[in-house]
């Protein structure tokens, strides 16, 4: 009888690994949100958007105020080769010609560092919404009992009850007051 039992518990426990693996999947309850609303509408997101038009702005003009003497330059430079009519120019419209060069150099690297802040400047603003959106997702789908959430963008029609982009704005306005605009400086690789 012993030998019988102990048979018995052998097959149940292998047989009871292969029904655990057959169980189904529970339904999905999904729940949309629209992100560029959220991006758009939040309040930090705003005075973020706002800064970053403003640095934009502060940029083109600056292209503009480095540009127009550069013009001129350029002109005059090539009005005093085109008068040389195809003889070597002297030492000074040589001196003239680098100089004109290097300042070249240094607005394009000049505006080049500046764009390159507004890239870095704009990464770090959207690390700052992500990492305060991601804890924020799984709050509203805990709370609504979602358990997939996606982009609006990404369905193709959807019912305004799984729309949950309301509750998504609302914690992100109370998570993240406001944002930081400019990326901390980056530091330079150090050497071994």
């Amino acid at each position: 009888m012993k030998t019988l039992l102990v048979s018995a518990a052998f097959a149940a426990a292998l047989v009871t690994p292969a029904a655990a693996s057959a169980q189904a999947i529970p339904a999905a309850v999904v729940a949309v949100v629209d992100l560029n609303r959220v991006t758009a509408e939040c309040n930090a997101c705003k005075t973020a958007q706002a800064a970053l038009r403003s640095q934009v702005e502060a940029y083109q003009a600056r292209e503009k105020s480095l540009a127009t003497p550069l013009q001129t330059e350029q002109k005059s430079i090539q009005a005093a080769i085109d008068a040389l009519k195809g003889k070597e120019p002297d030492a000074a419209l040589q001196n003239r010609v680098k100089a004109f060069q290097t300042k070249q150099q240094q607005a394009a690297q000049e505006l080049q560092n500046q764009q390159q802040q507004i890239q870095r400047n704009q990464q770090y603003i959207s690390k700052q919404i992500q990492d305060k959106l991601n804890p924020i997702y799984q709050q509203v789908m805990q709370r609504r009992g979602a358990t997939v959430l996606m982009d609006v963008e990404a369905t193709l029609a959807t019912s305004q009850s799984v729309d949950v982009t309301n509750d998504i704005l609302a914690g992100l306005n109370s998570a993240l007051p406001s944002i930081v605009t400019t990326a901390p400086a980056q530091q330079a690789p150090q050497g071994r």
